[in-house]
């Protein structure tokens, strides 16, 4: 079932969507590059696994969502007004997460 914050990140893309540059730097590491039609792709259908409602600079989430290659993809996101705002993005691992990449591991 679809977290009912995500309706409002789906208006928010709709409009358009702009990258941070730590997103940039994250998304363009060079062992797990991520493109920005993966962001894209995962965030239109993806679905939020965490919810950051008190977040000082405006709510935000995290997507967990699949590439059409199955490539799973976080992506840290605020949706605002006119646009989405992409905070960061990047494949996760296992030795952080689980292997439905829906939680984090205990450390």
């Amino acid at each position: 079932m679809s977290h009912p914050f995500m309706s409002v990140v789906l208006k928010a893309l709709r409009k358009g969507i702009k990258f941070t540059d730590h997103a940039f730097q994250v998304m363009y590491s060079a062992e797990r590059m991520v493109t920005v039609d993966e962001v894209v792709e995962a965030a239109r259908d993806g679905d939020i696994i965490e919810d950051y409602p008190d977040d000082p600079r405006g709510r935000s989430c995290l997507i967990l969502g699949f590439t059409g290659q199955r490539r799973p993809i976080h992506i840290v996101c605020a949706p605002k007004e006119e646009f989405l705002v992409i905070v960061t993005a990047y494949e996760p691992t296992l030795n952080k997460w689980t292997p439905n990449f829906k939680a984090r591991r205990k450390m």
